[in-house]
């Protein structure tokens, strides 16, 4: 007979490079430290092998497993709650909003939808805790098959496990499109080489082969452990050692041997192992009672447990994935349909009630009414865990199940909206179609044009988006005015993304439809507020603008801090996802700025949002990186980041682009605005070329190559982007008058001065006296440099202040006044120095060194050798917080705030907390 397919010593024929890697996973975690593996490769290549080997060498380790089954996609975190299941004694030791989380994501007890980052933390914690006693291993088969959210709340774990004893091991079956797990360790199992190959051939096949038979065997499996041991059950016989495989897939191959060995069985046989592939959770005593309803002997399970297929105990077990999928798709569909309906029955309606819904519309013959009711409810329950992807994928099937058309309309479009929500963008034009084939009155009509538009946004900032989405205000203006005036907001937003790239709306056609279209109720929301605020500024110009935007500041603050209810903020996440820059610093408006980056932060971590956390933690980082908190910034950017790859979401790049132009590495700065202007002209994202070009001029200003800084000021210029251009026309100012173009100067110098006596803030006159200095003539230049060092002396923005002094100490050398310009110069390097721009700080001490002065090689203090994280946990260390407050604020566990903290004590020369106020000269990360 050969090799068995349960015996697994075989898939590790010749796997000596991927035994190790698991051996340093494995080692890790016993040192005390966390370590992630992802393995990728095609099916039947050895993955499940590996996975069963590194549970056997896992001596002294928990092991927990879970294995994705391709039916159980829909049900939201079914993954995650069975690999949890083995630790769920330890929920009581979960802080108290984690644990109710928690147990409402699994079912467990009744509540309103969980916040996703407190479900992803109490997964952290619960695996975190496990680990305590003993390294715990985590090992998770066919990934590519858990459900969206499990799989999210998995790769969250994986991004944030440190400083526990924990193998997490997951396999993934290639080619897949899940971004997931991008990013994380990974390893590709490849196929055996020839050797090896020959030998697990001749292992399983006992009869002679002609050679060149084998030799295209060989050939055709690529070395695939599974492909060559099922050569013995291939459809066709070995007769005089002839066989010729076909020109199909591997995985089709081995599903083909698979397949063969499962109709050999007798029909009773194959009901029962048909039911058990059909029934995702193993669960033995469900598949009795299913079996029992379609009245199959007790004996129905034999053949299959000896023919090597499936092995039966507390829960049903097959061989290998392949086993289960070849069983289920080999079946016609009504005998599909027939074990779906037996499971369906042999559910309990009370305890898994969208278990039983999913099965029944598994076998459903045609569309019914009480089948579609039940997915409807249970896609509500789907959303009130948390589950958005399951609650759309319930939704599809209920809108495929509806007989009546217009009831099948309304649902489509919940569907579609539920599926642009959880970023399936295949689902919601799918659902579209459908609802545009029934019944549409004008409001649906207008409804379905919103999704369409909003479908384009999401997949692509600019093109087509702006013109798409007016069209669908246009049709909502006289049937629904507020949802008319958000989906002006979110034209008016697509517009701005796609800046100098748009085609067609640009924003002042979008402006002017806004002001055309239904006005604001009474009394206004945030969302109409802004809105109107916006118009008026593209419309009526920067200096009419500045009172309506102050007032959506003033408005927007307030909400923030009156303890509004959830829907009362919804204009938040509205805001964010269409306004790619806050527009506190528009106006110039530091503090603002501030208090309204912390507070968007605090109310998307409170509320779970996990599409507008990102973004918010981004603009908090942006406003850092001009009060000079770098390192501050950097673990934000980081923050984001992890948040982004674990939701499957595109980082965020802005803050990055403007970080790395004050303090990466020349050559990596440059590498990073390249490829995000590479990637944004793709998308059509023309406000993030401007961003690109913004920041390669400030990154030349600050290496004293003027020429090249004025070429990107020009272009960065060439588009009046909101948020920034500002910013662009001060490094055009300076690149324009230190490159002989005084005229260049004067004129951006003009339209600075529009803006910034209009907002008339400590920053905005700051700035606009350095940047008047640079083309005034000596009578006045001083006093102006000296102005606008007093200004921005008494705002946030440290970064600029500092340039002051550098343009002022540099005017002051160049007319001999030397010892007034060491002043100013000494105090730019210094503070250039702690910011971490070591380009401005090396421009400040050649200046230095031009005036005589003595500089000495700068040295790094303490508070510069910590990393980010341990920068941010140390300041919130600092101002009081616990050990448990800070991981659950960064999304880490207990132990790894205590790690960092630790590494963090060592490099300040402290031993407790009381001491960081003295040591520690961080900003508050708050």
């Amino acid at each position: 007979m050969g090799v068995p397919v349960g015996d697994t010593r075989v898939g590790l024929l010749g796997r000596d490079r991927e035994l190790a890697a698991l051996e340093r996973v494995l080692a890790t975690a016993r040192a005390g430290s966390s370590a992630v593996l992802v393995l990728r490769g095609e099916a039947g290549i050895g993955k499940t092998a590996l996975l069963d080997h590194a549970a056997r060498r896992a001596v002294g380790f928990r092991t927990v497993a879970v294995s994705g089954v391709e039916s159980e996609l829909g049900l939201p975190f079914a993954g995650l709650h069975q690999l949890c299941a083995p630790l769920l004694e330890r929920l009581p030791e979960l802080p108290g909003p984690q644990r109710d989380a928690l147990s409402v994501a699994f079912g467990l007890r009744e509540g309103k939808a969980p916040n996703p980052l407190l479900v992803g933390l109490a997964a952290l914690g619960l695996l975190a805790g496990a680990a305590e006693p003993r390294p715990l291993a985590c090992l998770v088969d066919d990934a590519q098959w858990l459900d969206e959210e499990s799989l999210e709340m998995l790769a969250f774990v994986a991004r944030r496990l440190m400083a526990e004893p924990t193998a997490l091991i997951f396999a993934l079956r290639e080619p897949d499109d899940r971004r997931q797990l991008a990013g994380l360790p990974e390893l590709i199992v490849e196929g055996l080489g020839e050797a090896h190959a020959r030998t697990l051939l001749a292992s399983a096949v006992r009869v002679p082969l002609d050679p060149l038979v084998r030799d295209r065997i060989l050939a055709e499996a690529h070395g695939n452990p599974m492909a060559l041991l099922q050569v013995p059950h291939a459809p066709a016989e070995l007769a005089g050692g002839f066989w010729l495989p076909g020109r199909r897939p591997v995985a089709s191959r081995i599903e083909d041997a698979f397949t063969q060995r499962f109709r050999s069985l007798p029909q009773d046989s194959r009901r029962f192992v048909l039911t058990a592939a059909a029934e995702p959770t193993g669960d033995a005593h469900l598949l009795w009672r299913a079996a029992g309803l379609q009245a199959l002997p007790e004996d129905a399970a034999a053949p299959a447990e000896a023919a090597g297929l499936v092995e039966y105990g507390a829960r049903v077990r097959f061989h290998h994935p392949l086993v289960r999928s070849a069983v289920y798709r080999s079946a016609s569909a009504p005998e599909r349909r027939a074990a779906h309906r037996a499971l369906a029955e042999a559910t309990d309606p009370h305890r898994d009630p969208d278990r039983r819904a999913w099965h029944s519309a598994h076998a459903a013959t045609r569309p019914d009414a009480g089948v579609a009711d039940e997915l409807e409810r249970s896609a509500g329950r789907a959303r009130g865990r948390g589950g958005a992807a399951a609650a759309a994928s319930f939704l599809r099937r209920a809108t495929d199940l509806t007989p009546d058309p217009a009831l099948r309309v309304t649902r489509a479009l919940t569907a579609a909206q539920a599926a642009i929500d959880a970023g399936e963008t295949t689902a919601a034009r799918t659902m579209l179609a459908a609802a545009e084939a029934g019944p549409l009155d004008d409001l649906l009509r207008a409804r379905l044009e919103r999704l369409r538009a909003r479908l384009v946004f999401s997949r692509l900032r600019g093109g087509d988006a702006p013109r798409l989405l007016l069209d669908a205000a246009h049709r909502l203006a006289p049937l629904d005015a507020t949802l008319a005036r958000d989906t002006l907001l979110e034209a008016l937003g697509a517009a701005i993304f796609a800046g100098r790239l748009g085609t067609g709306r640009g924003q002042r056609e979008v402006a002017e439809a806004a002001r055309a279209g239904p006005p604001s109720p009474t009394p206004p929301r945030m969302v109409d507020i802004l809105l109107d605020g916006l118009v008026s500024r593209i419309i009526d110009g920067y200096a009419a603008g500045v009172a309506p935007l102050r007032h959506a500041l003033r408005v927007a603050r307030r909400e923030q801090t009156s303890g509004a209810t959830d829907a009362d903020k919804r204009w938040l996440w509205l805001a964010f996802r269409v306004i790619p820059e806050p527009i506190a610093p528009e106006l110039w408006d530091d503090d603002e700025w501030h208090e309204l980056a912390s507070g968007a932060v605090r109310i998307a971590r409170d509320a779970g949002a996990l599409a507008v956390l990102p973004m918010a933690l981004t603009y908090e980082a942006c406003s850092h990186v001009h009060a000079g908190a770098f390192d501050t910034a950097a673990a934000l950017v980081d923050e984001a980041t992890a948040i982004s790859e674990a939701v499957g979401g595109a980082p965020m790049m802005y803050t990055s682009l403007v970080l790395g132009a004050w303090r990466a590495p020349e050559s990596q700065a440059l590498r990073l605005i390249e490829t995000t202007v590479e990637e944004v002209r793709a998308r059509g994202e023309g406000r993030s070329l401007g961003l690109a070009e913004y920041a390669r001029a400030l990154l030349y200003n600050g290496l004293g190559r003027y020429d090249d800084a004025l070429s990107a000021a020009t272009r960065a210029c060439r588009y009046e982007d909101l948020g920034f251009f500002g910013w662009a026309l001060t490094e055009l100012i300076e690149a324009a008058a230190r490159s002989g173009q005084p005229e260049t100067a004067a004129a951006a110098l003009d339209r600075l001065t529009e803006r910034t006596r209009a907002a008339g803030t400590e920053w905005a006159r700051g700035t606009e006296a350095c940047s008047r200095a640079l083309v005034s003539d000596d009578r006045v230049a001083d006093s102006l440099y000296q102005e606008a060092i007093e200004h921005l002396g008494r705002c946030r923005m440290a970064v600029h202040l500092a340039r002051a002094r550098l343009l002022y100490g540099e005017w002051l050398r160049r007319r001999g006044r030397r010892q007034e310009s060491r002043a100013q110069l000494r105090a730019a390097y210094e503070a250039f120095g702690r910011f971490g721009a070591e380009r401005f700080a090396e421009r400040a001490r050649t200046e230095l060194l031009a005036t005589g002065e003595t500089v000495r090689k700068r040295t790094a203090g303490a508070d510069t050798e910590l990393t980010g994280q341990e920068a941010r946990i140390a300041g919130l260390a600092r101002d009081g917080h616990t050990n448990q407050e800070i991981a659950a604020q960064l999304f880490i566990s207990p132990r790894t705030v205590e790690w960092h903290l630790g590494n963090a004590f060592a490099k300040l020369g402290v031993g407790s907390r009381r001491q960081l106020r003295s040591v520690l000269t961080l900003p508050s990360p708050e």
